[in-house]
């Protein structure tokens, strides 16, 4: 290679022209068209920015070259007679402490971001905009480093900052990438792991903001805030297989049982600290194996700052949370999950995003993510803010975000929390605290825009994943596609379910048959949607009380009224959800500082509330009636739903070949010689007696079952007389 010729020229003090002053106070738009090479006349000028360093140098062909300081700042220069390539110069400093430092010219380098990419985030259709923005380790021209890439449209200038450079925000001003709103930076001989942020000077007032990266893949431990580098993805995954059963699952005949945790809390170690991704997972396969549920669903574990907040005050979209490890160990806990044949569901949260300075909130110094109209861009009752459904970046962002949990984490669906909250504008807001839609409606017509095409999305792409809507209102529709009018989830919580539930199941016994229609009306539009029946951690925080704790009676009675509870659910239409600690009959509500009460299952009441449990779910797995026919009316039949006087419910499930029998009694008043009518002769065995010694009960209930009697009753042909123990349920099958 011709070793170029080299000129070097001091420049005079007073020469300082207005770009360089707008460089050299932090406000350049466009650093790239001072530093680096540029031609000069019919020279190379090469321009290096510094702070902290006394001495400067270009080394190129086994020569150093002094580079000479514009007066009174940090800018260093050399004049040289010809072009130089990227690869053969190198800068070198000395520093006031003596320390040399060798480094590539991160200003030498041409773009980066692919024209397409930018088009198609600016356009609410780039569904992977992860794979282009953030950071992550990149290889330009044969050198390694790492490339910055973010939106920041009302900036004038955008630096990344980090202990790399001192957290100066002149070091590493970055590169707009046209009319974007995007801008990029390569830095050379960077590692990966380190903490980073971007410096952000807004071009209205000049305000400096110092924002973590929104597509950042991993975080600081809090308190700290900034985003970390994340290390190249060498994970290794073994669920191919688990991943391909999933395509070609029929979820909505098959049964679904989720166990809903919240990682910070099941279990802590002996320090009371929390356990790692990889603990908990070695922990919690037996766990679910045992009591025989089929997925477990996650509180969030997208970054928060706010450990109050269980998580759905999300920072960081892109990162799972720091204090449970490394994306890589949480990859290692959704694969190992997988191979052991459980399905994991997260909790996603595109409803609200916190205030924090440090992330979402007015990004680049105006309201980006967020609308700047208070009327419809807050949360009052939250303190945080509403996403800008309608701006098409935004709609790239959360898309991604929901993409990149079922992408790179292989997750099984997600749990889209309060989607209420998008849905209508006047939600938890008076009169006057809320902007009507272009119709006149309360309607956020954005939103329910967005949220289908999120649905469609994701349904598309990731066959098998399930979206679910935790929805608290009439909305119609809300699980049918969208091709029908419909918001496109696959299920969709049961809120009114629940809330009828619970409020009959607090009542004293004795006040049961006036409230008979709590249980009844359910019924009557279980079939409008695909739902899941949940008992939630909603329901047990806030001075609700515990589920336990919100049954009447004696102890002996609350057990019993549990256990009761726990039937119904298992036996009703619809997919089932328990949260963490009810399975075992927690006394306490749950909180998020302390474990689960894992020393009670030392007492028999609460171990018989876990067999129950645990029997209960694998009944439900192997009972076609109990799932097949979850959303149609061919899998369910009143056989008595009158009996309001006796507190008595008794009903059919039915699978295309077989049925089961229910019968639940909700008086601590035993029933004797019930009668009820039924299809078939023959005899029906007991398979199922919440009442049995085994779960705490008196052991009262039909011997293992009874014959039926050649007599109709009830409109049906024959009928059975039955014991029907106090506050309990008995499953009944007939065998021919």
């Amino acid at each position: 290679m011709q070793t170029p010729s080299l000129e070097i020229k001091s420049k005079k003090e007073a020469g300082i022209s207005h770009d360089i002053q707008k460089l050299l106070s932090a406000c350049h738009h466009d650093p790239f068209r001072l530093l680096g090479m540029h031609p000069s006349a019919d020279k190379w000028i090469l321009r290096l920015l510094k702070p902290r360093v006394k001495e400067a140098y270009v080394l190129i062909a086994n020569k150093r070259i002094a580079m000479q300081r514009v007066p009174k700042t940090d800018l260093f220069e050399v004049l040289l007679s010809e072009f130089i390539d990227v690869a053969d110069y190198v800068f070198e400093t000395l520093d006031d402490y003596g320390k040399t430092l060798c480094f590539h010219d991160p200003y030498r380098f041409l773009p980066i971001v692919k024209a397409e990419d930018a088009y198609l985030f600016n356009s609410g259709e780039h569904v992977y905009a992860y794979r282009f923005l953030g950071a992550r380790a990149h290889c330009e021209n044969q050198i390694n480093g790492v490339l910055f890439v973010v939106w920041a449209p009302n900036a004038e200038r955008v630096s990344v900052v980090g202990n790399f450079n001192y957290w100066d925000g002149r070091i590493h001003p970055m590169r707009s990438i046209g009319s974007s709103g995007i801008w990029e930076l390569f830095i050379p001989d960077i590692a990966v792991g380190q903490p980073y942020k971007y410096e952000i000077r807004n071009r209205q007032n000049g305000d400096i903001h110092l924002k973590m990266d929104p597509f950042a893949r991993e975080t600081e431990y809090r308190p700290a805030t900034a985003s970390v580098i994340p290390q190249k993805d060498h994970f290794e995954w073994s669920d191919a297989q688990w991943l391909e059963k999933r395509k070609h699952f029929d979820w909505l005949h098959q049964p679904i049982s989720i166990y809903e945790m919240h990682l910070g809390s099941w279990q802590l170690d002996e320090q009371g600290n929390f356990l790692s991704y990889r603990q908990l997972a070695k922990k919690l396969v037996p766990y679910i194996h045992k009591m025989a549920y089929t997925h477990v669903q996650l509180m969030p574990i997208t970054e928060f700052p706010y450990d109050g907040s269980w998580g759905y005050q999300v920072t960081g979209y892109f990162s799972p949370s720091r204090r449970f490890g490394h994306p890589e160990d949480f990859a290692f806990f959704v694969d190992y999950l997988h191979q052991h044949n459980i399905g994991v569901f997260l909790d996603w949260v595109p409803a609200h995003f916190p205030k924090d300075s440090h992330a979402l909130a007015r990004f680049d110094g105006t309201a980006l993510f967020e609308h700047e109209d208070p009327l419809l861009g807050e949360h009052k009752d939250w303190g945080t803010l509403i996403f800008n459904y309608g701006r098409k970046e935004v709609q790239s962002f959360l898309i991604s975000s929901a993409l990149y949990w079922l992408e790179e984490f292989h997750v099984d669906g997600l749990r889209v929390d309060a989607v209420a909250s998008m849905l209508y504008l006047d939600y938890s807001r008076e009169g006057g605290e809320w902007r009507p839609n272009k119709f006149g409606g309360n309607e956020n017509l954005e939103a329910v825009d967005f949220i289908r095409k999120l649905n469609e999305t994701a349904h598309e792409r990731y066959p098998g994943a399930l979206m679910m809507a935790e929805e608290s209102t009439s909305w119609p529709r809300v699980s049918h596609p969208t091709y029908l009018g419909g918001l496109g989830f696959s299920m969709k919580w049961n809120m009114g379910w629940m809330n009828d539930t619970l409020e009959y199941m607090s009542l004293d016994p004795i006040f049961r048959q006036y409230h008979h229609d709590k249980l009844t009306f359910s019924i009557l539009y279980a079939f409008t949607e695909n739902f899941i029946l949940p008992l939630s951690h909603d329901e047990v925080v806030h001075l609700k009380k515990s589920l336990l704790s919100k049954m009447p009676g004696d102890q002996w009675q609350q057990f019993a009224n549990l256990r009761l509870l726990y039937a119904y659910i298992f036996t009703q239409p619809g997919k089932k959800l328990l949260f963490m600690g009810a399975d075992i009959a927690q006394y306490d509500e749950w909180n998020h500082e302390s474990s689960v009460q894992w020393g009670l299952l030392k007492y028999p009441y609460h171990q018989g509330i876990q067999n129950l449990v645990a029997d209960l779910n694998r009944l439900y797995i192997k009972e076609a009636s109990l799932y097949q026919n979850d959303f149609n009316h061919a899998g369910f039949e009143w056989i008595n739903c009158h009996d309001s006087s006796q507190s008595v419910l008794s009903y059919r499930r039915q699978s295309d070949y077989e049925s089961l029998i229910i019968i639940l009694n909700f008086t601590p008043q035993p029933r004797h010689q019930y009668c009820i009518g039924v299809h078939e002769s023959g005899f029906y065995e007991e398979i199922m007696n919440t009442d049995a010694e085994l779960y705490g009960g008196s052991n009262l209930g039909n011997a293992g079952g009874l014959n039926s009697n050649e007599r109709e009753w009830g409109g049906f042909e024959y009928s059975l007389n039955l014991t029907i123990p106090p506050l309990a349920a008995i499953i009944l099958k007939h065998r021919k």
